[in-house]
């Protein structure tokens, strides 16, 4: 296994890690090395498009139309007037 030093962390950050890994059981040490294992996880993974996840999301609860996919469209303001 490798080393990693993290210098200049800020006092606050440091004890709300602590008070994260002794909610999860850890010590401070495992808790930094399981927040770093699912960032980088997560990093791997083929994210679904926006439409997709929202569509698996509220699908249980009534949203039945397709959400288009609009990758490379310009922003629109939205129109609050209609």
């Amino acid at each position: 296994m490798t080393q990693l030093v993290v210098r200049n962390l800020d006092a606050d950050v440091k004890s709300k890690l602590r008070r994260r890994a002794r909610r999860h059981g850890r010590s401070t040490e495992a808790e930094v090395r399981e927040i770093l294992r699912n960032a980088v996880s997560i990093e791997d993974r083929p994210r679904q498009p926006l439409g997709s996840r929202l569509a698996a999301r509220f699908g249980r609860v009534g949203l039945t139309q397709a959400i288009p996919e609009l990758r490379g469209q310009p922003a629109r303001p939205a129109d609050f007037k209609s």
